[in-house]
C-alpha cells in the first residue's frame, strides 16, 4: 500500500477514489510489456472496505489517474496522457492502457464479476474528461489530431488521403473494429478497419462536437 501511494504521489494523480482487486497473469511472449488484471471485484470504495478478498493484483482509481499493482510491479497511468484501446467479446471486455513509462497494461473485466461494470466506464469517463478539453484547444490552434487511421481538424475529417468538410457529414458510426462516415446525400463513405482506434470514446465526443459545429456553420 505504501509503494502504491508513493508511486501515485510521484505522478501527482490526486486522491484515491476506489480500489479493486483480483487474480492476475502475464501472457506468454507479449509484443510489449503487458500485465493482465482479471476480474477485479470491488475491494475498497473511496477508502471504505467492502470486501476482504485477497489477490495478487490491485487496481486503484485516483482523481487524475490510476495504479495497477501486479506481481510486485506498480504501473501508473495518467488520464490526460494515456491511450486506451477497448475490445469486447461475448465473455469479457479488455482495456489496454499505456502507463507513464509508455508500457502497456491490460485490464480484463467479466460482466458476471463484481466491479467489472464499474471501473471500465469510470476510466473511460475520466479519460474523456481529462483529454477532451486539451484536444479541442489543440484543434482551435490549428492542430491535426490522429486516432489510428482517422484524423481530424476543425475543418475536416479524413481517413488517409480522403477527407470531407464537417458540414458535409450526415452520419458517423464509430465501433471497435470499423468506422463508417456518410456524407450529404452522395453516399460517400470513409471506412477504417486496418488499425485499432485509441481512446475511441474521446474520438466520439470530438466527432459529435465538430459535427454539431459544422451543421451550424
Amino acid at each position: 500500500m505504501a509503494r502504491i501511494s508513493a508511486a501515485a504521489g510521484r505522478e501527482r494523480i490526486g486522491r484515491r477514489c476506489a480500489t479493486y482487486a483480483g487474480a492476475a497473469r502475464t501472457p506468454h511472449a507479449p509484443p510489449a510489456p503487458v500485465r493482465w488484471i482479471r476480474g477485479l471485484p470491488a475491494f475498497v470504495r473511496c477508502g471504505r472496505r467492502s470486501a476482504t478478498k485477497s489477490a495478487d493484483a490491485r487496481l486503484d482509481l485516483y482523481e487524475h489517474g490510476l495504479t495497477v499493482a501486479v506481481k510486485g510491479r506498480i504501473h501508473v497511468v495518467r488520464y490526460d496522457t494515456t491511450a486506451m484501446f477497448r475490445k469486447s467479446s461475448p465473455t469479457a471486455r479488455t482495456y489496454t492502457l499505456t502507463d507513464v513509462e509508455g508500457k502497456r497494461v491490460v485490464l480484463l473485466g467479466r460482466p458476471e464479476e463484481s466491479g467489472a461494470e464499474e471501473w471500465g466506464p469510470e476510466i473511460q469517463r475520466a479519460i474523456t474528461h481529462a483529454q477532451l478539453p486539451q484536444a479541442l484547444a489543440a484543434l482551435d490552434n490549428g492542430a491535426r489530431l490522429v486516432f489510428g487511421d482517422i484524423w481530424l481538424t476543425r475543418e475536416r475529417v479524413g481517413v488517409g488521403e480522403v477527407s470531407v468538410r464537417w458540414p458535409q457529414v450526415r452520419q458517423i458510426d464509430l465501433g471497435e473494429g470499423a468506422v463508417r462516415l456518410v456524407t450529404d446525400g452522395k453516399g460517400r463513405r470513409l471506412v477504417s478497419t486496418t488499425s485499432p482506434v485509441p481512446n475511441l470514446f474521446v474520438l466520439r465526443a470530438l466527432v459529435e462536437r465538430l459535427r454539431t459545429d459544422g451543421m451550424r456553420a
